[in-house]
C-alpha cells in the first residue's frame, strides 16, 4: 500500500503549483483523501480532504479560496490546485488516506496511509 506525491517546486509569490498523489491501489479510491503540509520548524497541519466521490471538500482556513483539492477515481490520483501562493505556503506537502467513504478527518490521526512529502518553496 502506497501513496506517491508529487509535483512540488520553487515558484514565486503570486505563482501556482498542482501536487498529484498516485495510489498504489484501487480500494484507494473508496477512501477519503487528505493533504497535509509542515512548515519549517513547525508541526504538520492540515490543509485539504475530499470525500471518495469527490462530491465534498473541506479545507483549512489558510488556503480556502487559493487551493483546490479534485480526484479521478479512475487514476487512483488526488491533485492540489495551489494558486495565488504565498511564502508562508513553503513546507513539505504530505497527501494521506483515511478508511473512510465520507467522514472527513483534519487531524493527522484521523488518516491511517501516508505518502512520502514533496517540497514546495514560495519564494517573496
Amino acid at each position: 500500500v502506497q501513496l506517491q506525491a508529487y509535483g512540488g517546486g520553487s515558484v514565486q509569490a503570486g505563482g501556482s503549483l498542482r501536487l498529484s498523489c498516485a495510489a498504489s491501489e484501487r480500494t484507494f479510491s473508496s477512501y477519503v483523501m487528505g493533504w497535509f503540509r509542515q512548515p519549517p520548524g513547525k508541526e504538520r497541519e492540515f490543509v485539504a480532504a475530499i470525500t471518495w466521490g469527490g462530491r465534498s471538500t473541506t479545507y483549512a482556513e489558510s488556503v480556502k479560496g487559493r487551493f483546490s483539492i479534485s480526484r479521478e477515481n479512475a487514476k487512483i490520483t488526488v491533485y492540489l490546485q495551489m494558486n495565488s501562493l504565498k511564502p508562508e505556503d513553503t513546507a513539505v506537502y504530505y497527501c494521506a488516506a483515511q478508511e473512510q467513504k465520507l467522514r472527513v478527518g483534519v487531524r493527522q490521526y484521523d488518516y491511517k496511509y501516508w505518502g512520502q512529502g514533496t517540497l514546495v518553496t514560495v519564494s517573496s
